[in-house]
């Protein structure tokens, strides 16, 4: 076990979804929800989204097992954007240009481009009411949920459980106040993402995020990919599209396999070593 005064981490983001990201795969290092909350405090810790554990993949055909705390300190299955940033560490200490990232929601291949950017195929996406999961059998196309102004969404699973309003115009909904309800409405027994969505004249997608444990997020890769196979199934949006977020762009692709692509940038913001302080 790697003691803990000397923990490094690397700080990165995508569209300001950020991340402390921490190495295991040489040491292991014992993560409880209370830990996770301290780093993950914007005030008195590091701050970020997700925590995000590199460890040895326990399957053969993944390169690593990345392990995701929400800064809650619940633990989940999916992170799209922290599988990019991941992906970005492991290729580039490699020199690998493609990798296989174990996940309890799969193995995510990711794979990057001339322009910089991380693609990660996330698989295909859960409609079926009891893989979101609901409480009891329900039309996923149109969930019967109403809380104020929001109604009718659709629930999707990309690894992670997704409740996806469309509206006329995002900006104007109060996410902070509709968000936590719906997140722990009766409807979703592992509480649920919360996606604000309006398309735009262009065929774009503006987007705003609830995120399940963490609240109001700058962007969501997951997110961005349920909006998007949404709208699909609503018929608003061809299976190709872009999806603005509040940190900026992902470009989201739900192919003919029924797999969904999400490309974008990612970036590392700093490095360090964690205070024996923070960590009790």
């Amino acid at each position: 076990m790697t003691e803990m005064n000397e923990l490094k981490f690397t700080k990165m983001h995508g569209l300001g979804n950020d991340f402390v990201v921490l190495d295991a795969r040489k040491h292991e290092i014992l993560m409880d929800a209370k830990l996770a909350k301290a780093i993950a405090d914007r005030r008195l810790g590091i701050g970020c989204d997700q925590i995000l554990i590199i460890e040895p993949a326990t399957v053969e055909g993944a390169d690593v097992f990345m392990r995701i705390l929400n800064a809650d300190g619940g633990e989940v299955d999916a992170c799209g954007n922290g599988t990019r940033c991941v992906a970005a560490l492991v290729m580039a200490e490699s020199e690998m240009e493609q990798v296989r990232v174990q996940t309890n929601a799969g193995i995510l291949e990711a794979t990057t481009g001339e322009d910089g950017h991380v693609a990660v195929d996330m698989g295909p996406p859960n409609l079926d009411w009891k893989a979101i999961p609901l409480a009891k059998k329900a039309d996923t196309l149109k969930l019967d949920i109403s809380v104020g102004e929001l109604s009718g969404p659709v629930a999707v699973n990309v690894g992670n459980p997704h409740a996806v309003f469309f509206v006329e115009n995002a900006a104007s909904v109060a996410l902070e106040e509709f968000g936590p309800e719906i997140e722990n409405h009766p409807m979703f027994p592992e509480r649920t993402n919360v996606e604000i969505a309006q398309i735009l004249p262009d065929g774009s997608i503006r987007l705003r995020v609830w995120e399940r444990g963490v609240g109001i997020t700058r962007a969501c890769g997951t997110g961005a990919c349920a909006t998007l196979v949404a709208a699909c199934r609503r018929e608003l949006s061809a299976r190709h599209a872009i999806i603005i977020l509040d940190g900026g762009a992902l470009g989201i692709e739900w192919r003919d396999d029924n797999h969904v692509i999400m490309a974008g940038p990612v970036a590392t913001s700093f490095t360090g070593l964690l205070n024996k302080q923070l960590l009790g």
